[in-house]
């Protein structure tokens, strides 16, 4: 039975199976440790609805975001304006 599963032409199948099973898990993990909206604990859930503007700022707009922003939302820039732009 194990040697079904054990073989090269498998281990690409396992490689993007990992890989997405680990960010779902950092995703999960990043919610829990960080949303301003989930408490765990029971005294942080009898607070109530706080209103800290700063944490919901902090979660939001995370690393990724700040490297993204201001670039333009293309996969292949240059691809792109060798066909859609004329040449001079």
């Amino acid at each position: 039975m194990a040697n079904r599963w054990i073989r090269p032409e498998v281990y690409p199948l396992f490689v993007t199976t990992g890989v997405a099973v680990s960010i779902c898990v950092g995703q999960l993990v990043r919610n829990i440790t960080g949303n301003p909206e989930v408490r765990v604990l029971k005294e942080k859930r009898a607070a109530g609805v706080l209103e800290n503007f700063d944490e919901g700022r902090r979660y939001s707009q995370h690393g990724f975001r700040k490297f993204i922003d201001g670039k333009r939302p293309e996969i292949m820039p240059s691809i792109n304006s060798f066909f859609a732009d004329p040449p001079k």
